[in-house]
């Protein structure tokens, strides 16, 4: 049986599974799994078997012709991908050969008006990637002004978030706010932009679509995951769309790879051994060809690394900007 699905082009594709180095006998894992564009990538470039993880139903739905077809060299888990270890071992894989992800909302998501990602289509107030937990409008007729100002400053780097969490107070006053075209017109009475620019609503958008998925908790925790399954020799492929996201990587990965033990103000402070070894010291990005054909891959940014034999490093914190869990808690 063959996939008959029309086929999925994934953003910086052949350079990011390029990067994963596949191998006869390899097994690894995509831990955004969306239409399936690099799990195919990776399944052409050898004998080798994918874990896929997705939190999105839909995506996992429509993956099973893709794991017929493969005759069974691939298993699709809907999970989220900062369990990627704890679904590498549920699935007896304690170590794997490599790993990509690609950070941030699909295509698919987008140009669906039910799941409420996009301003440019009319539909309920949603962007939830998985099917549980709190809307984007639960936030929006929730949190507080103070809330929702950190969380559109924060996540979306919108310098007018003040004025968007004001203007988001007096309207929920009136009616509830449930559709994106209702906040898209409420954010543009406040956000000013100029002909070419982009949309006023685009950073409100991105902030609350990042915070209701706890976006960039989720890589976190799916970074140091990835470090804690990869065999020594194993390669890391990260493919990010937005400034917030790639500097994460970039600091995991210097942090990781960094040499050479304490400081001259600290001598005795003995710094962990490098887990990783950096294979892009710049980011590899789009060439003009990618971008003029699909527009999204002008902001993608691509960074890999190499497992060492040094242990996984204690896990890093999570800074502390807003929750969810706490603002949804919060009273108003």
């Amino acid at each position: 049986m063959t996939d008959a699905r029309p086929r999925h082009i994934p953003v910086l594709g052949p350079e990011a599974v390029g990067l994963l180095a596949p191998h006869d006998g390899g097994v690894y894992v995509d831990g955004t799994f969306g239409a399936g564009g690099y799990t195919r990538l990776i399944l052409e470039a050898a004998d080798t078997r994918v874990i896929a993880i997705d939190r999105d139903r839909s995506a996992i739905a429509g993956g099973f012709d893709l794991v017929q077809s493969t005759g069974g060299r691939l298993t699709l888990v809907e999970d989220r991908f900062s369990n990627l270890a704890e679904v590498c071992e549920a699935q007896g894989r304690a170590a794997v050969d490599g790993v990509v992800i690609d950070i941030g909302v699909s295509s698919m998501q987008v140009d669906q008006a039910e799941r409420g990602f996009s301003f440019r289509l009319d539909g309920p107030l949603d962007m939830r990637m998985g099917g549980d937990g709190p809307t984007a409008a639960d936030v929006v007729a929730r949190a507080s002004e103070a809330d929702l100002a950190n969380i559109i400053y924060i996540f979306g780097e919108e310098k007018y978030s003040r004025h968007v969490a004001r203007a988001i107070i007096a309207a929920r006053k009136d009616a509830p706010i449930t559709t994106t075209r209702a906040l898209a017109d409420i954010v543009a009475k406040v956000v000013f932009s100029k002909p070419g620019e982009i949309h006023p609503a685009t950073r409100t958008f991105q902030a609350l679509r990042i915070f209701v998925n706890e976006e960039l908790d989720e890589l976190y925790r799916a970074l140091a995951a990835a470090e804690r399954v990869l065999k020594p020799g194993g390669r890391l492929a990260v493919v990010s769309f937005h400034s917030l996201e790639d500097r994460i990587v970039k600091t995991f990965l210097a942090e990781r790879s960094r040499t050479g033990g304490g400081s001259r103000h600290l001598p005795e402070l003995a710094q962990a051994a490098s887990s990783f070894t950096v294979l892009t010291k710049r980011p590899v990005t789009a060439g003009d060809a990618e971008v003029a054909a699909n527009p999204r891959a002008r902001s993608a940014k691509l960074r890999g690394a190499e497992r060492t034999a040094a242990p996984a490093h204690r896990p890093d914190d999570l800074p502390g900007w807003p929750t969810l869990d706490g603002v949804m808690r919060a009273r108003r």
